[in-house]
């Protein structure tokens, strides 16, 4: 295995102040330059750029395969729902059953301490199960984590006293704009990069390498997966937070299995184990699809070819094929974007001076 690049203090910081300018010169001129729909879009990226970074934390960097996000995501997400919203307001939407006297009374006007809230609490959810969760490995640590997100979007459904039932949470307040959005996504992408390169993160990939060596030099494997599944339970817990607030309303439907397989996707594509990879990943996933949406209207045509519903996903699909044909591993690998930066500019100086 090809040893990864470890950058100096000073490139470190460099990279972070660099990145963080330049993303936040983007914000600015996006804020007003793009129209409302394109806004949206990028909105809902950065959410997932923050769900992907967390959920490659566990899946990629510690090497446990786990299919929880969706589940942690409705916690973060229903938790902000019921903070923000006043009592008078619950009480009008809660229609299918009173809520009971603790859901109701609960009132957090605070944006900030109401997504650190929603990350503790899915936080700490995610430390009563790792309990259990990770006395199984490999597959069956894949079924144990798949039927957590079943349970969580049961309980949604059959409780309305605490989630309004299969209605879901409506009129939930848009304090989640764009740039507030796009802040929050860069503070985290910068925690999980600290995490991901500190002894922790070493640890992390010593046991995704192999467990039982790492146990043997002394590395409590127990505690790191504990904390790495209890970090991306966190983060999925903010992101879920700013979902609900971007989206005005929380409803079961929206935390199926196919939101943690999106994020399977993102992050395979990008990589298992590198937080740029899954970054770049999440804008290519969502921008193919906006690009390729008029594929599914009946009206468009490029020569014989005309629009059919479906036909966007099957391009996709097909897309989606052809990078795991020719990336196997990734288009990053367990590399970071620097990385693949650095080794390019290398390969293109050894060419010109053979050539």
């Amino acid at each position: 295995m090809k040893k990864l690049r470890t950058l100096t203090p000073f490139e470190y910081f460099s990279i972070v102040i660099g990145v963080s300018a330049l993303f936040i010169s983007f914000l600015l001129f996006s804020s007003v330059t793009f129209n409302q729909y394109t806004l949206t879009v990028l909105g809902y990226i950065y959410i997932f750029v923050i769900l992907a970074v967390s959920y490659n934390l566990i899946n990629g960097v510690a090497g446990q395969f786990s299919l929880e996000p969706n589940g942690f995501v409705a916690i973060g997400a229903y938790v902000t729902a019921i903070l923000i919203l006043s009592p008078e307001l619950k009480e009008e939407i809660f229609m299918l059953s009173s809520p009971y006297p603790f859901i109701k009374d609960v009132y957090v006007p605070n944006p900030f301490l109401v997504l650190i809230i929603s990350g503790l609490v899915a936080a700490f959810i995610a430390l009563l199960v790792s309990f259990p969760v990770f006395r199984v490995r490999g597959d069956y640590l894949a079924i144990v984590t798949l039927g957590f997100g079943f349970i969580i979007r049961t309980i949604l459904i059959n409780y309305p006293s605490i989630s309004n039932g299969a209605m879901g949470i409506d009129s939930v307040p848009d304090f989640a704009s764009y740039i507030f959005i796009g802040v929050c996504a860069l503070i985290i992408v910068i925690l999980v990069y600290n995490l991901v390169y500190s002894r922790f993160g070493r640890a992390m990939r010593a046991i995704k390498n192999d467990e039982d060596a790492a146990l043997l030099m002394g590395i409590d494997t127990f505690k790191i997966k504990t904390l790495a599944f209890v970090t991306s339970a966190f983060f999925e817990g903010v992101g879920g937070g700013l979902m609900a607030s971007f989206i005005g309303a929380v409803s079961p439907d929206q935390f199926t299995f196919m939101m943690t397989f999106e994020l399977l996707i993102i992050i395979v594509i990008g990589g298992l184990g590198s937080i740029s990879g899954s970054i770049v990943a999440t804008f290519l996933f969502f921008g193919s699809m906006e690009i390729l949406r008029p594929l599914d209207d009946g009206m468009w045509h490029f020569g014989p070819i005309h629009g059919i519903p479906g036909l966007r996903m099957v391009i996709f699909s097909l897309l989606l094929i052809l990078i795991i044909l020719f990336a196997r591993r990734g288009l990053f690998g367990e590399r970071e974007i620097w990385d693949v930066v650095i080794d390019l500019y290398k390969k293109i100086k050894q060419r010109r001076e053979n050539g």
